[in-house]
This record gives structure tokens, C-alpha cells and sequence, in this order.
């Protein structure tokens, strides 16, 4: 049987970093926490259980990318790594099944299953972040952090890049497949995330970033995320343009482009509905998709402000 290690990273995650260490505990052969310059009981918390610390400098910009890149290089001999964050459980089983099914397929270089929201109906934003998670099982080309990974696919395409501060999983991933690994999403419950998004400004700092994420793994892979800044453009920058221009020309233009906002929202909110929202969530949801354009664009702009400075890539925090 391939043994399994655990790399959880986290930075002043409390009571719930207590919970994912404890979670882990007796799945794997060795637990790596990496921690990114806590002030709480982060670091004596995971030794207590004798997990290995790894203590980031952060004198450096922190990234999570950087922070599991330095987990996977504190193991010993690894074969098989359960990458998870410091605000997940790791549901008992997944560990088994994922290894099942990497042993089975040795095209497959990396398995995610679904992870969920402990506390989905505190906020509409939790409600969405547990929409996000659930994806088909299947064949995919990208997923969230929380996956298990081989060591040897880890290795040949040099982690992830430690510059790229959102959608960084995103990123690793389009690699692996360039490199001819297959990626696979396996029916099974994997991680319960904790998001604890409670205010609208958490939501608005977590769509800046994915903005950020599309705009700078789009630089480096540009056929990937294609129709989310084609989106983003359109109803982001685009339409607010053409509408501003439109009040000098007629009275009634103005109007047929707030229609096309009109259109885009009903529209989003039909297709959530097919995928199984409950009518009064997937409206709701809409709202958020549609207004996420316009934080997303300020992120899409502020990852090329900063490269066209040569400023440092640094994370954009929600919570």
C-alpha cells in the first residue's frame, strides 16, 4: 500500500486549525504543517501532535503556493501527498479512495473529490463558496488546493509557482496536464472548509482576487481562463463604457444596455436553477456573479499594474 503524507498550511487559524490537525490525524504516514507567521497557538498546536513545523519567512511575500511548496520539501521520501488548508477537515476515507485510485490508473497524476461549507447557510457567500466546490466528478482540468497528489508529478513539473498569489491550484494544474498527467475529480467527500465569509467586503476582496488569478494564470497560460476575462471585460469595463457614452446620443440607449445586465443576471440564475440551486439561492447568487465583474476587473487590473511596475505579487486577503 503507497503511503500517504498530509501538507496543511494555515496563518492564525485558531480553534480550526486545531480541528484540520486532528482531522488528519492516524490517515497519514507524516504530517507537514507550514505555517505563514502566526500570532496565535498555530505552531504549538501542530507540534503537539507531532506534526513537522515548517515556519515560512515572511519576510518574503507569503503565498500559499510557496507555503506548500516548502510542506512537499520537508517530507521524507514522499509518494503520495494530501495537500489540504488550515480551515478544512479531511473527511475520513477520501485519503483510502484517492490512493485506490491513483494505484489503479498510473495516468492519473492527481485526484481532488468535493469538498463542502461546515456552515453553508451562515451567509449567502458561504452559500456560494459551497456551490463553487461541487463540481461533476470526472475527468477535470483544474481544481481547488485540497488534493492528493503524486510526488513524482509534483516533482517533474517543479510545484507550484510560488509568484502566482491566486488560482496558483489552477496554474499547477494546467502544468500537469501540459506534462500528460491525467487530472480526475472522484466521486467522494474529501474536505468540509470552514470560509467564515460574513460581510459583503470579504466577498468583494475574495472576487479582487480571482481577478487577480485570472489575469496573471492567464499571462502565463493564455488560452486558460479565456471566457472568464472575455467576461469580465465585456460587462466589467466594456458595456460601463459604452454606457456612459450612450447618455449623449438617446435617452432610450442607456436603457437597452441596463438590459443587457437584466439579461446576464436572469440568465446566470436559470442556468444555477438546471444545476439544482434552489430558486430563492440561485437568484441570489446570480446578483453576486453578475455585479462580480467589476471587483474582478480591479483585480484583472492590478496584477498587470503591477507587472508592468515590476512590483511583488502580494496576496490579496479576505478574511
Amino acid at each position: 500500500m503507497t503511503p500517504v503524507d498530509v501538507v496543511l498550511i494555515g496563518r492564525n487559524e485558531g480553534a480550526r486549525l486545531v480541528a484540520a490537525l486532528e482531522s488528519v490525524q492516524g490517515q497519514a504516514r507524516h504530517i507537514v504543517y507550514v505555517d505563514s507567521g502566526s500570532h496565535d497557538d498555530s505552531v504549538a498546536e501542530a507540534r503537539k501532535i507531532g506534526a513537522t513545523v515548517v515556519e515560512l519567512d515572511m519576510s518574503t511575500p507569503f503565498t500559499a503556493a510557496r507555503a506548500r511548496n516548502a510542506g512537499f520539501d520537508a517530507l521524507d521520501d514522499p509518494q503520495l501527498v494530501m495537500f489540504i488548508d488550515g480551515d478544512c477537515l479531511l473527511v475520513d476515507g477520501f485519503i483510502d479512495a484517492g490512493r485506490r485510485h491513483l494505484e489503479a490508473h498510473p495516468k492519473v497524476g492527481m485526484v481532488t473529490g468535493w469538498r463542502s461549507e461546515i456552515h453553508r447557510d451562515a451567509s449567502v457567500y458561504n452559500q456560494l463558496c459551497d456551490w463553487e466546490w461541487h463540481r461533476p466528478a470526472g475527468i477535470i482540468d483544474a481544481c481547488g488546493g485540497d488534493m492528493l497528489v503524486r510526488a513524482a508529478a509534483w516533482s517533474g513539473v517543479g510545484g507550484m509557482d510560488p509568484t502566482v498569489i491566486a488560482a496558483e491550484d489552477d496554474e499547477f494544474c494546467t502544468r500537469l496536464r501540459k506534462a500528460g498527467w491525467v487530472l480526475e475529480r472522484i466521486p467522494a467527500d474529501m474536505t468540509q472548509h470552514d470560509a467564515n465569509m460574513m460581510r459583503f467586503g470579504q466577498w468583494w476582496s475574495r472576487a479582487v482576487r480571482t481577478g487577480h488569478g485570472f489575469a496573471q494564470v492567464g499571462h502565463l497560460h493564455p488560452e486558460y481562463f479565456a471566457k472568464e476575462r472575455k467576461r469580465v471585460l465585456v460587462y466589467g469595463l466594456a458595456l460601463p463604457l459604452i454606457l456612459l457614452a450612450s447618455f449623449a446620443l438617446a435617452w432610450w440607449l442607456p436603457l437597452i444596455l441596463i438590459g443587457a445586465y437584466e439579461f446576464n443576471y436572469i440568465r446566470t440564475a436559470q442556468g444555477l436553477i438546471r444545476e439544482g440551486l434552489p430558486k430563492s439561492e440561485a437568484w441570489r447568487h446570480a446578483l453576486l456573479l453578475t455585479l462580480s465583474k467589476f471587483p474582478n476587473l480591479i483585480g484583472m487590473a492590478k496584477f498587470h499594474l503591477r507587472r508592468l511596475r515590476g512590483d511583488e505579487m502580494r496576496l490579496i486577503e479576505y478574511k
